[in-house]
């Protein structure tokens, strides 16, 4: 861990003219640490290009979890291309890896989701449903953004340090099959974070802004329930057969009824993933999957035992046995003060881009298109807030990001890149994704990236606070216990299918920055395109 000390000896750092002298307490004076910043502000700036077109490229990709595989050679390529040493198939996920630059310590470890969603296709700056491919996934929840801000903050934070002579080790990891709680709590059980001084995730969002502490969001466990039956002619012998069809609606009739006396902070969901081959065939396998959501760990591990109630009540009812798999786990999220403190200065110092006419015609015109307040686009950066009480946690939406916040101290840096009031997880949210909205907000957020990370490569009193508060109040009474069991291992072969069936049209469609300025302008769209 981060243990070096800073002496008021001259590090010998020059940018343009700029000379930067330690001091013992940060390294620098304040007066210096603003002029680096403000270089690698303009450093940032001649990126916006390459920015771009990583953005719009990966938005082309509209990969499925598990099956990143185009997103993450392109991206891993990049990295090589610049140095980096990467560790492909980590945790035994193909789409998986982990990059390194540098060497000594602080290890500063970036991190972003890169899976899209299922029939999200959509194409950009369209301010109404008008899919690439009909019924293809793509990019509905902005994933395409988040590691292009963390890696233009990387080379612009690596350039200044390979400058100057400074130390530290830089790593990047993708979220592999986020929307499939997938593959995070693998990465921690098999060590990853291990020798991480800290982390900057980085989500995309319509607002600017970080926070601190839980108390926001729910955990979860994902649990595939697979009910056994015996096959019969269900018109001329359906009494010889043993339907598990029955058992899993009778799982879901039993988890409806029991959900109102549930706590109001649960969220409970689930889809059926095989419900048989034809209805003149007593269904002799089917399966049910199963988001069981709450806000501590106690009472994520309650839910699935009462999930595993309901499918032992159901095969008893229906004469079946049943067998469960975990798909994925998350542990509800707990930020970091003082490195959420210290990025939340960053973030003001950075500021809102600054919208065009047209951004703010493309978010009026979704916005009425699906009903709701046409307001147009953020202009202020979120403030800062203080944690909210745990006890009023009312739940909501999950991360695995929350399992790599209970190994070291973590933020998530939340970018504005897209439209607000969207409803997540929607064709609607793709729009914006490949847009110069997302331009802009992709380049704010790497700025005030790339500010944290120098931070907490050359402030040394920072990163004793960041490790203060994880050890003295994140995890003074609070432990993290493993919600994957030793025998479950990553859902490698979920998304296939879809992405099998897709794949090849989707290509046809790929990104080509050689031939194009934008992904727009490949496509034939005039920005922005609204219902007349």
């Amino acid at each position: 861990m981060f243990k070096r000390s800073m002496t008021s000896a001259l590090i010998g750092l020059s940018l343009a003219g700029l000379s930067l002298a330690a001091d013992a307490a940060t390294g620098m004076s304040q007066n210096e640490r603003m002029d680096a910043k403000k270089a690698l502000i303009k450093a940032i700036d001649g990126k916006a290009k390459q920015a771009q077109i990583m953005n719009d490229m990966i938005f082309s990709f509209g990969e499925l979890g598990f099956q990143e595989f185009q997103t993450s050679k392109y991206l891993t390529d990049l990295l090589k291309e610049n140095g980096f040493t990467v560790e492909q198939g980590i945790s035994g996920i193909p789409t998986a890896w982990m990059a390194t630059w540098g060497e000594g310590e602080p290890v500063i470890a970036l991190g972003s989701d890169i899976d899209g969603i299922p029939k999200a296709s959509q194409k950009p700056g369209v301010a109404y449903h008008d899919p690439v491919i009909e019924g293809a996934p793509g990019h509905g929840e902005g994933h395409n953004s988040g590691q292009v801000v963390n890696i233009i903050a990387i080379l612009a934070v690596k350039e200044f340090m390979e400058e100057h002579g400074l130390k530290g080790t830089i790593k990047v990891w993708p979220g592999v099959a986020e929307e499939q709680l997938g593959t995070k709590a693998y990465y921690v059980r098999d060590g990853y974070f291990k020798d991480v001084d800290a982390v900057l995730f980085s989500h995309v969002s319509n607002g600017f802004g970080t926070s601190w502490g839980g108390g926001r969001g729910n955990g979860l466990i994902s649990v595939q329930y697979n009910f056994y039956g015996e096959s019969a002619h269900s018109a001329g012998s359906p009494w010889r057969g043993r339907s598990a069809l029955d058992a899993v609606e009778l799982m879901e009739v039993g988890m409806s009824y029991r959900r109102e006396h549930l706590r109001l902070s649960q969220r409970t969901h689930s889809i059926v993933v095989d419900g048989g081959d034809q209805p003149n065939v007593v269904p002799s396998k089917a399966s049910r999957w199963y988001f069981f959501r709450e806000t501590d760990y106690p009472h994520i591990k309650s839910l699935w035992e009462i999930g595993d109630k309901m499918a032992e009540g159901a095969s008893l009812m229906s004469n079946t046995t049943w067998d469960s798999v975990v798909l994925g786990s998350a542990w509800p999220q707990h930020m970091n003060k003082a490195i959420a403190e210290d990025a939340y200065e960053n973030i003001k110092l950075v500021g809102m881009p600054e919208w065009s006419a047209d951004d703010i015609e493309l978010a009026k015109a979704l916005q009425k298109e699906i009903g709701v307040e046409p307001e147009g686009l953020n202009t202020e950066i979120n403030e800062l807030t203080d944690p909210p009480d745990l006890k009023k946690n009312m739940g909501g939406g999950s991360d695995d990001i929350g399992d790599i916040s209970w190994q070291v101290p973590t933020i998530t840096l939340r970018y504005p890149a897209n439209i607000p009031n969207l409803p997540g997880h929607n064709w609607s949210n793709a729009v914006a994704m490949a847009t110069p909205i997302a331009h802009k907000g992709v380049v704010a957020g790497a700025k005030a990236q790339a500010l944290t990370l120098f931070d907490l490569l050359t402030d040394e009193s920072l990163m004793d606070a960041a490790r203060d508060y994880y050890e003295n109040v994140q995890t003074k009474d609070a432990s993290y216990t493993p919600l994957l069991r030793e025998q479950d291992q990553p859902a490698v072969h979920l998304n296939k299918g879809i992405m099998a069936e897709f794949k090849g049209d989707m290509s046809e469609f790929y990104y080509d920055p050689e031939k194009y300025d934008t992904y727009l302008e490949q496509l034939g769209i005039s920005y922005p395109t609204v219902r007349e």
